[in-house]
């Protein structure tokens, strides 16, 4: 094949109008046909996140018709739930931060109920202002990549336990294991020791109300983020708090601190949920992001106080953090979702909202973090337990006081075995069926 000019010609011998009239057709693919068979999957948000535009393979790959999506479904729409809570708490705010995010692993939806593992770029268009005026997304099929992935994961586990029977078989490197096994006695000692100080030793025992709380440590060799606290306000009001630091490690054990001790001198001042957490997205962004080193937090903080009818009200804010449970007396369990709750420190200004409910007699409150939720359910790694099966679990043990149900997830969490791979935080509060003393 020889070029002249701008146009390419067939060499050699062969049927040089048919290899022409092969050319042309390529070259008159209109750019609305590539856009629509591409390989991959483009789709146009607004801001808000509503679908304008998406091209037929991904519709094709969902099985959607563009009717039902354009302008009438949001890009989390099409996610799975841990890929929606992902977005709203990962993906949205760092595309915002930083306009762009590429290559994130996420999992979508599909009509018939499957899950199609993708990988998904997304880069925001700004107008001549400088205004961002849409997202637009490309969406990568990862199935082959996944299957893929697990196949090297499983080859190198091979390898880890071929090469863990080798050092066994050796004398000296007994020897060495049983002195590492030691020291890292002495290190988890150590850790829980400064695990235990960033939590409360023991939770208040209040009028009226039952508590109780469970926290389970992923690996002893770390520290974690989980944290929790329930304290006393003024007169008959009491506030609490349930969170997750991101990391783990001596960092996120001083963000833990800086952001227990804030949200106590914050509700002391103001206990208003939103601006609590006004005041520590102010305090963690000032101290860590503002000056390069990003660190943030998910939090729920409420307050709770005495109902005329013998129950009591509460008043909750979230910043990212998942939604609230409460089991109620009639046997029914309901989340008290906050929309839009974003990272606590991860942007200078952030808008956070509450949610106001009453516990009546026999009614309980739970409080928990992503590690019960995200906890892995089968040998695959893939199937996270989710908030479905969590809002099904608690609707079984409805109506169930404080200790009953801390009871009955701590078993639960139990029994995911290696499964439960993160940090895990439960908190419940409870109106005692009948009068009766507040017991931890």
């Amino acid at each position: 094949m020889c070029r002249t000019g701008d146009v390419f010609e067939p060499s050699g011998t062969g049927d040089g109008k048919a290899m022409d009239a092969a050319f042309t057709a390529l070259l008159e693919d209109s750019v609305e046909e590539l856009y629509e068979s591409a390989p991959c999957g483009y789709l146009s948000t607004l801001m808000d996140g509503t679908i304008a535009k998406v091209n037929a393979t991904l519709l094709g790959w969902l099985g959607l018709e563009r009717e039902a999506v354009v302008g009438r479904r949001y890009f989390a729409d099409l996610l799975t739930v841990g890929g929606r809570l992902y977005h709203e708490t990962h993906f949205a705010p760092l595309l915002r931060m930083q306009g762009e995010v590429r290559g994130i692993a996420l999992e979508m939806k599909t009509a018939h109920g499957g899950r199609l593992p993708v990988l998904v770029s997304s880069v925001i268009k700004y107008g001549s202002e400088g205004e961002p005026l849409l997202i637009r997304t490309t969406v990568f099929d990862a199935s082959d990549r996944r299957a893929y992935e697990e196949e090297l994961l499983r080859r190198r586990q091979e390898a880890e336990r071929a090469r863990a029977e080798a050092e066994r078989a050796r004398a000296e490197a007994e020897e060495a294991r049983r002195q590492a096994e030691t020291d890292r006695a002495r290190l988890a000692d150590a850790l829980a020791v400064l695990q235990k100080s960033l939590l409360p030793h023991a939770l208040p025992v209040l009028p009226g109300l039952e508590t109780a709380v469970h926290y389970h440590t992923a690996s002893p060799d770390q520290l974690g983020g989980d944290f929790y606290d329930l304290f006393s306000l003024d007169g008959d009001r009491w506030a609490f708090f349930l969170g997750d630091v991101c990391g783990k490690g001596p960092q996120a054990a001083a963000v833990t601190s800086l952001t227990r001790y804030t949200l106590r001198a914050a509700a002391h001042h103001d206990s208003e949920p939103k601006r609590v957490l006004t005041t520590l997205n102010a305090a963690l962004h000032e101290e860590y992001t503002a000056s390069g080193d990003p660190r943030y937090c998910t939090c729920i903080f409420g307050v709770l106080q005495p109902a005329a009818d013998g129950g009591m009200t509460v008043c909750l804010g979230s910043g990212g953090h998942p939604p609230a449970l409460v089991l109620r007396a009639d046997g029914r369990a309901e989340f008290l979702h906050t929309p839009g709750g974003m990272l606590v420190g991860a942007l200078p200004a952030v808008p956070f909202v509450t949610v106001e409910t009453t516990l009546a007699p026999g009614e309980t409150l739970l409080l928990y973090t992503d590690g019960l939720t995200e906890a892995r359910t089968d040998s695959t790694g893939e199937g996270l337990y989710g908030e479905d099966a969590l809002l099904a679990f608690a609707a079984d043990h409805a109506p169930a006081p404080p200790r009953t149900v801390i009871a009955a997830l701590t078993e639960l969490l139990e029994g995911f075995g290696d499964g439960l791979n993160d940090d895990t935080a439960l908190l419940a509060l409870g109106i005692p069926a009948q009068a009766g003393p507040g017991t931890e």
